[in-house]
């Protein structure tokens, strides 16, 4: 046979495979426009931007073979593909399979990365067959590095290299730069601009081994936005961990080892540090593998403010709808990055009296704050240090429900010391609710379209769970019951409880030292806040809120739950949890604007909008009773937007509420439901479903 017969049938083999490359060869390995600043190198691949960690590098390469022969100058940046075979023969179907499914799966791998292909394998010795070879060639490949101790080629076209540490490459793509004999990989992201104003800043880990992070310094000038570093997916199919390659955003009020925590204001920015540790709960995250891309824009100091109503900062855009709809409170960043970007899997932010949840709701996205206690929040700017909780956001009902189970444990529960409350126990069980406890004083809904949506959602939940539904008037057995006294006010000294436990938490972590630096800095100044906290602050009377206020108003909020579990959310030999309430954290089915004077016609309503009949607000039921409550999104319906001057769609949810130490069985159920087909994925963009 002639070479020119032996060439052809490999080239008609390589065909015969479905070769994903049909459009053309890839772009030369060595990059044009790399603009490198003292962080790392940027440049464009076709309409997308990336971004390399060329400060700590993440491994090097050291040719063996062939040593005479210099394929590219030193400091010359190139795009790299790392393939790990997981099989001993590599053939070119194997290597197309594997190339085709990183092209499939994964929304930072593109053809331009197959101009170099370092290969390597999983065992210990390994082979490449000839076509294998020319195949990678046929996609693009002008450069191909391989493993010399794992594949024993002898000449060829391939260049010889060995890893030079214990750290096993991970599979995807890379930048990497040369320097003389050794190839340096450089940790990878694309950029994909914030379009709706979500983030505060993107980050990256630094790479140094001091588990630290670095926030990009990069904007989209024509968005006028940041721009979020995004590493592949592929590096992390082969992780074992139960979170790994989950691209995870953090309200920034938590603290990220080296990103300042901005709690949304400039002045608090100004007067603390950069963080020098990362939050335990946010740790664990990493530690199970979960990515952390950005940090999230919040209203100041995670209060309730209106959009309207942000001063340092522009409160982010809800993508649904005709995107002028409200993101709600304070983790409102969250909630409309999850509704606004696949690229993003779950975003952490705080609740204290709805901000998880509300926002939760007018994005439709999945949103939880769990029982008092649940993590630790060590390492976030508290609120409330008894009724600050942390809740994720999520698009997916199952994904969610995992993540959160992984993400929650009991070694990070906080200590009764905090909460005032007995100590958490979790089951996991299967073993729901046997009846839905229906509050009529919260419903109907206000648009009877959403009351629809609600009412076949209960009827089906109950049908597929073996559930009753019972009626009851949650307010009236509320301000009745004697939770603290004989007399019928122990309703509002719970209200008013909240308030003192939140006005001093705020003080003391919040308020004073900034107040004190700031006067001290700036020659007796009153620094400059949002309207709302510049009231509270020049309100605050310590001689009413103080250590010994907040130890009674403590000392109550344990009775009002003894109580509360004692009389309408008993634990029952059969369930943890007897029943589940359900309520409306939402706007009622109707649309809430981020511009106030459209929140004023018949169509439309103010957030926090409480029914006639109702004596406490949905969203304070476990802020005061210490239980677990979700926001599920079930459906949308339609209005005429006063802005597009189209019909646009605003998402309908309910609020699932089981006793305090329940959530793995709520999030059991809400997997349930949604094998069921009862509840389902939201999509990203203008409409949930």
């Amino acid at each position: 046979m002639t070479k020119m017969a032996s060439w052809m049938q490999i080239f008609i083999k390589i065909l015969a495979l479905g070769s994903v490359f049909q459009g053309g060869r890839a772009s030369p390995s060595s990059l044009l426009n790399v603009h490198q600043g003292s962080e790392g190198v940027t440049y464009q691949l076709g309409d997308s931007t990336y971004f390399a960690n060329a400060k700590h590098p993440l491994d090097t390469l050291t040719i063996t073979y062939p040593k005479d022969k210099s394929h590219h100058g030193t400091g010359v940046y190139m795009t790299l593909t790392v393939i790990v075979a997981n099989e001993s023969i590599v053939t070119a179907r194997y290597l197309n399979d594997t190339i085709s499914s990183y092209l499939a799966n994964d929304d930072v791998f593109s053809r331009e990365f197959l101009g170099a292909i370092y290969l390597t394998s999983s065992a210990a010795s390994a082979s490449i067959n000839a076509n294998g070879l020319d195949y990678l060639a046929s996609a693009g490949a002008e450069t191909i590095y391989v493993d010399s101790s794992v594949f024993k080629i002898q000449g060829g076209r391939a260049i010889h290299v060995q890893h030079n540490s214990a750290k096993t490459v991970t599979p995807g793509p890379y930048t990497v730069v040369m320097s003389k004999d050794k190839i340096s990989l450089l940790d990878t992201y694309r950029l994909f601009p914030d379009a709706y104003r979500d983030f505060i800043s993107g980050i990256y880990p630094s790479n140094d081994e001091s588990g630290s992070f670095v926030p990009l310094q990069f904007m989209s000038s024509r968005l006028w936005v940041p721009v979020v570093p995004v590493p592949s997916r592929i590096h992390s199919w082969g992780d074992p961990r139960p979170l790994a390659g989950k691209r995870v955003a953090v309200k920034d009020i938590f603290d990220i080892k080296g990103v300042q925590t901005s709690a949304g204001s400039q002045a608090w920015t100004q007067t603390t540090s950069v963080a020098n540790r990362t939050a335990p709960a946010i740790q664990r995250l990493a530690d199970l593998g979960a990515v952390l891309v950005g940090k999230q824009k919040l209203a100041q100091f995670a209060s309730g403010a209106n959009p309207w109503d942000w001063t340092d900062g522009q409160a982010p855009f809800n993508p649904r709808g005709d995107g002028y709809l409200t993101c709600a409170t304070s983790t409102s960043g969250g909630a409309c990055s999850i509704a606004a970007y696949d690229w993003l899997d779950a975003a952490i932010g705080s609740d204290t009296g709805v901000s998880v949840r509300r926002p939760a709701a007018v994005t439709g996205t999945f949103g939880n704050r769990p029982s008092q206690g649940m993590i630790t929040l060590e390492g976030m700017l508290a609120q409330n240090w008894a009724e600050d909780t942390a809740g994720v956001l999520g698009r997916n009902p199952v994904e969610w429900a995992k993540f959160a189970k992984e993400w929650y444990t009991p070694d990070l529960h906080q200590p009764e010391s905090i909460t005032g409350l007995s100590p958490l126990s979790v089951p996991n069980t299967m073993a729901f609710p046997a009846q839905i406890l229906y509050p009529d004083e919260q419903f109907p809904l206000a648009n009877p379209a959403a009351q629809k949506i609600v009412e076949a959602f209960l009827s089906s939940m109950a049908k597929a769970l073996n559930m009753t539904i019972k009626h009851t008037n949650l307010s009236a057995t509320l301000i009745d019951a004697p939770i603290l006294s004989d007399k019928q006010d122990s309703l509002d000294r719970l209200l008013t409880g909240t308030a003192t436990l939140s006005y001093w938490s705020s003080h003391v972590t919040v308020a004073d030292p900034l107040m004190t630096e700031w006067s001290r800095r700036y020659e007796g100044r009153f620094p400059p806040v949002d309207p709302l906290w510049r009231r509270e602050w020049s309100d605050f009377n310590s001689s009413v809120v103080n250590q010994a206020a907040y130890n009674q108003a403590l000392q109550e909020k344990r009775k009002g739950v003894d109580w509360f579990e004692s009389n309408v959310m008993l634990e029952t030999p059969q369930s943890c949890s007897e029943s589940l309430l359900v309520c409306d954290i939402g706007t009622g089915g109707l649309p809430s604007f981020r511009e106030k004077a459209l929140n004023e016609g018949p169509n439309a309503t103010f957030l926090g909008m409480m029914p006639d009949g109702a004596a406490i607000p949905c969203s304070l039921i476990c802020p005061i009773f210490g239980c677990a409550d979700f926001t599920i999104p079930l459906g949308q319906v339609p209005y005429h937007s006063p802005v597009s001057k189209v019909t646009e769609q605003f998402p309908v949810s309910i609020n699932l509420i089981v006793r305090r130490g329940c959530d793995f069985v709520l999030f059991n159920m809400v997997e349930k439901l949604a094998q069921a087909g009862i509840i389902r994925a939201v999509k990203t963009g203008r409409q949930a479903f």
